[in-house]
């Protein structure tokens, strides 16, 4: 069975998690990926047969089958649909499987502060990602997907 459509739970009140969904949907030019906000009011974890305090503490993706997967392995599935598979690659070697494990707990246990550090940065990829989009636009047409 295929891994996509790949339905991805992320908390977009955090903004490099919400750059990062960004990055990605602007890449999935398949649309293999779909994006659900899991911090939006009305957000139903029920719905994914998963747990809301666990949605909001790390990824989750769900597989057409149901099957959900969480924190890397969702991180690797979802740059894989983007064409940036290569990028994951390294966190599925045995030897490396752990440590990225354990750095992207640590990433999403505190990706607020994580946020806040790197705010300049943040916003100003958003900013040049914006300006992208906007000369996509022509003679009253857009080209954004």
């Amino acid at each position: 069975m295929s891994d996509y459509p790949l339905t991805l739970l992320y908390d977009a009140s955090c903004p490099v998690c919400k750059l990062e969904m960004d990055n990605l949907r602007e890449r999935d030019q398949l649309n293999k990926l779909n994006f659900v906000d899991a911090s939006a009011p009305g957000f139903d974890a029920g719905k994914y047969g998963v747990n809301l305090t666990e949605v909001m503490r790390v990824i989750h993706g769900i597989k057409p089958d149901g099957t959900v997967v969480t924190g890397v392995e969702t991180i690797h599935l979802a740059y894989r649909a983007a064409g940036l598979g290569w990028l994951t690659a390294a966190s599925n070697l045995p030897i490396l499987k752990p440590l990225c494990n354990w750095a992207y707990e640590y990433v999403a246990k505190n990706r607020h502060w994580v946020s806040e550090v790197f705010a300049d940065t943040i916003l100003r990829i958003a900013a040049r990602r914006a300006e992208k989009r906007s000369r996509a636009c022509k003679e009253g047409k857009c080209t954004i997907k």
